[in-house]
């Protein structure tokens, strides 16, 4: 049985938002409500940690330090990692935590009952945000966004600003780079540096010099 192979599979290149495909998402909770400014702010924290669903959803007030403007993500295998957060992240963070009020449950996002939000209830509230800022973006239309599009997201953003497949793995809470390859493969700007690099082989020149018949021909056709 071991020696069987396993069946071929297409290997797919990661989903992700274009940057302003994001912003558009990101704007679309309404901010003069308290769901709105939630929403706001889990969004964000969401695309800034490239979390995990089961992380943004259990992430504890305790593992926010808002005087360092860091967090505390518990991964997968019960891995620690201390990520910074982007000033925008932090502002919109503040203002929910600001409003959010001294609730029993640990957890960052509650719902109207103050419990922990469900990674149902996200990607419930993604999908209608996402429904709004397609009338922005048309092209978030023909996307399906959902919890893990926001994580490569977040990844793709960083390795374009980094260049550093390292880096990525890092920030995602990764186990091996292994995993964190797969961002490679879907950045089209590491193609375009790889092309810069490469002196290709010239192009021999040539000439073409019409026939008399084909002459004949385009001054019978004109």
């Amino acid at each position: 049985m071991l020696a069987i192979p396993f069946k071929k599979t297409d290997t797919r290149l990661v989903a992700y938002l274009l940057r302003e495909e994001l912003q558009a998402l990101l704007d679309a909770p309404d901010p003069t409500t308290r769901d709105g400014i939630r929403d706001r702010a889990m969004l964000h924290v969401a695309v800034c940690a490239g979390l995990r669903v089961s992380e943004l959803t259990g992430l504890k007030i305790d593992d926010i330090e808002m005087s360092s403007m860091s967090m505390r993500v518990i991964g997968k295998g019960r891995r620690e990692r201390v990520l910074p957060l982007w000033k925008p992240a932090a502002t919109a963070l503040r203002a929910w935590l600001a409003i959010r009020g001294k609730i029993a449950t640990p957890e960052v996002f509650i719902n109207a009952r103050g419990e922990p939000l469900s990674r149902w209830g996200f990607a419930y509230l993604l999908k209608q945000h996402a429904a709004v800022a397609a009338r922005q973006q048309q092209g978030l239309a023909k996307k399906r966004v959902s919890p893990h599009v926001l994580r490569h997201t977040c990844a793709m953003i960083i390795l374009q600003a980094t260049q550093d497949i390292r880096k990525v793995s890092l920030w995602l809470g990764h186990a091996t780079l292994t995993t964190t390859e797969v961002y490679t493969r879907g950045d089209p700007t590491e193609k375009l540096e790889a092309m810069e690099a490469i002196v290709p082989p010239h192009l021999r020149r040539g000439t073409f010099q019409p026939t008399d018949k084909l002459m004949a021909l385009l001054k019978s056709a004109s």
